[in-house]
C-alpha cells in the first residue's frame, strides 16, 4: 500500500530511509514544542494547552503535507510569525488572543483562495525579491532580539534605549550566561553537523539548570518536574476559543495583520518549498516544482486548523532538508514526523520545565539563519536595497513587522515612480503602497 501511494522505488528510496529521514526531521525541528508555546503564553494562553496545540497542529499540518502533495516536508506553527502574533498584534495593538486566532483562522481561508484561483502568483511575481529578503532578515533581526531579552542578554536601558545585561551573579552563572553558552553550542553542533542541533542544546542546557541557582531560595533555572511522562495536557483553554467574527468588527485595525500574515506565510511557505525541495531534486526542467498548489493547499489548511487548536499560523519547515540529507524523498517520511509529534504529546510535563535560558539560543539560532540570502541583493542598486534594507530597520527596532512591510513597500514604490522605473513596478505593489498610505493617515501606526 505504502509502495503503491508513495510510490518509493520510482522516487530512488526504501521503507527504512523514509523512516530515518523522518526521524532526523523531527529531531532538528522538534525544538518548536518548547520555543512556540513559551512565545505564545506572552499573550495570557494557557502554557501547558499550548504545548498541546503546537504538537498537534504540527502532527495535523505535517500529514496533511504527506498525504496531499506526496513531499518530505513537515510543519509546524511558524517561527517569526509567532513573534508578530505574540509581540505585535496581541501585546503592542492590544487584540486579544481569542481576535488575533480569529485573524490567523481567516489569513489561511484568504491563503487558500488565493492558492486555488491562481492570484498567488500574481502577488509573490509582485514583490520584488529584495523586499522580500529584507522583510526576512528584519524578522530574523526580530527574533534575535526576543531572544537575547528574554535570558537577559540584552536589556532596557533609559540613556541608550538598550545595553549588554550582567552575564553572571558574582562568580555564579546565571540565566544569560547559560544562553551564551547555549548559542556556541549551537553553532559547533551545526558546523560539526550533528542532527539536532538545537534540540540537543535545549537538552543540555536545561539540565545545567538544575545546578544554577535560579529566583527564590533554594531553587535553580530549570524546575524539573515530578514526572517526565503524563497524559497530554488538556487543549479545552484553548480549543475552537477563536473569536471568529473579530477581523470583521475591528475591519480598520485587522486588515493589515491578516494582510501581513498572509505574506509572511506564504513567502515563507514558498521558499521553504522550493529550497527543500531543491535539495531532494523534487523541481522539474523549468525549476519548478510539480504539485505545488497541493502543497500550498496543504498549508493553508493548516493554518486555518492551527487556529481551531488555539496557535499562530502553520507554515513548512526549512529543517526539513535534513531528513531530506538523510535520504527521505517522499511523504512517507512527514507521516513519520507527524507520528512524532503525537508521541510528544506525553511529555509535555518535561516541555514545560524548560526555562527560557534554553530557548532564547533556538531564538537567537533561527533569527541569525534568516540572514541568508542578503547576498543576492544587488547593493549597488539603491532603488531596490534601500527600501528593503529599511524594511529590516523598521521590523527589529519599531517592534512591528507589519509597518516594516509598509513602510518598505511605500518606499520602493515611490523611488521607483520618481527615478522613471515605475512601469516596472506591479499594479498590484502600487495598490498596496495607497494602501498602507491611507492605514498610517487614519488608523496610525
Amino acid at each position: 500500500m505504502l509502495e503503491r501511494y508513495f510510490q518509493l522505488k520510482s522516487k530512488g528510496t526504501t521503507l527504512p530511509r523514509e523512516v530515518m529521514g523522518g526521524l532526523t526531521t523531527f529531531t532538528a525541528m522538534a525544538y518548536i514544542l518548547a520555543v512556540n508555546p513559551a512565545i505564545l503564553k506572552d499573550t495570557g494562553m494557557d502554557h501547558a494547552a499550548l504545548v498541546t496545540a503546537t504538537a498537534l497542529a504540527a502532527a495535523v499540518g505535517t500529514a496533511l503535507m504527506a498525504l496531499m502533495s506526496k513531499y518530505p516536508i513537515a510543519m509546524a506553527p511558524g517561527m517569526g510569525i509567532n513573534v508578530f502574533f505574540t509581540y505585535e498584534i496581541c501585546l503592542r495593538m492590544n487584540v486579544p488572543w481569542q481576535g488575533a486566532l480569529g485573524m490567523v483562522f481567516w489569513n489561511g481561508i484568504l491563503f487558500l483562495i488565493l492558492t486555488m484561483t491562481g492570484l498567488r502568483s500574481l502577488v509573490v511575481k509582485a514583490i520584488p525579491q529584495a523586499l522580500k529578503i529584507g522583510m526576512q532578515v528584519g524578522i530574523g533581526l526580530l527574533i534575535a532580539l526576543i531572544g537575547l531579552k528574554n535570558c537577559g542578554l540584552v536589556v532596557a536601558d533609559e540613556s541608550s534605549l538598550l545595553r549588554l545585561g550582567s552575564i553572571s551573579d558574582g562568580w555564579m552563572p546565571n540565566s544569560a550566561s547559560l544562553a551564551s553558552l547555549g548559542l556556541l553550542l549551537i553553532l559547533v553542533l551545526v558546523i560539526k553537523k550533528v542532527p539536532g542541533a538545537i534540540l540537543l542544546s535545549i537538552l543540555v542546557i536545561t539540565f545545567l539548570g538544575l545546578l544554577v541557582p535560579g529566583a527564590g531560595a533554594g531553587l535553580s533555572i530549570t524546575d524539573m518536574p515530578e514526572r517526565w511522562v503524563d497524559r497530554p495536557a488538556s487543549l479545552a483553554p484553548l480549543w475552537m476559543k477563536a473569536d471568529w467574527l473579530y477581523p470583521f468588527k475591528h475591519w480598520q485595525v485587522a486588515w493589515v495583520p491578516v494582510i501581513t500574515l498572509m505574506f509572511v506565510d506564504m513567502f515563507d511557505s514558498i521558499g521553504t518549498l522550493l529550497g527543500v525541495s531543491r535539495r531532494a531534486g523534487l523541481l522539474n526542467e523549468q525549476g519548478e516544482l510539480p504539485r505545488m498548489g497541493k502543497a500550498l493547499t496543504a498549508d493553508a489548511a493548516a493554518t486555518s486548523l492551527g487556529a481551531m487548536l488555539g496557535t499562530s499560523p502553520v507554515t513548512a519547515y526549512v529543517e526539513s532538508a535534513a531528513g531530506v540529507e538523510i535520504g527521505a524523498r517522499t511523504g512517507l517520511a512527514a507521516l513519520v514526523t507527524a507520528l512524532c509529534f503525537v508521541l510528544a504529546l506525553f511529555f509535555h510535563p518535561l516541555i514545560l520545565s524548560i526555562p527560557a535560558a534554553a530557548t532564547a539560543p533556538a531564538l537567537v539560532w533561527v533569527g541569525i539563519m534568516m540572514f541568508s540570502g542578503m547576498e543576492a541583493i544587488e547593493w549597488k542598486d539603491l532603488r531596490r536595497t534601500v527600501p528593503a534594507v529599511i524594511t529590516m530597520i523598521i521590523i527589529p527596532f519599531g517592534l512591528g513587522i507589519a509597518n516594516g512591510i509598509a513602510f518598505g513597500c511605500i518606499a520602493y514604490c515611490v523611488v521607483m515612480a520618481t527615478t522613471g522605473e515605475y512601469r516596472k513596478v506591479k499594479k498590484i505593489m502600487y495598490g498596496l503602497a495607497v494602501l498602507f498610505v491611507l492605514k498610517f493617515i487614519l488608523v496610525g501606526v
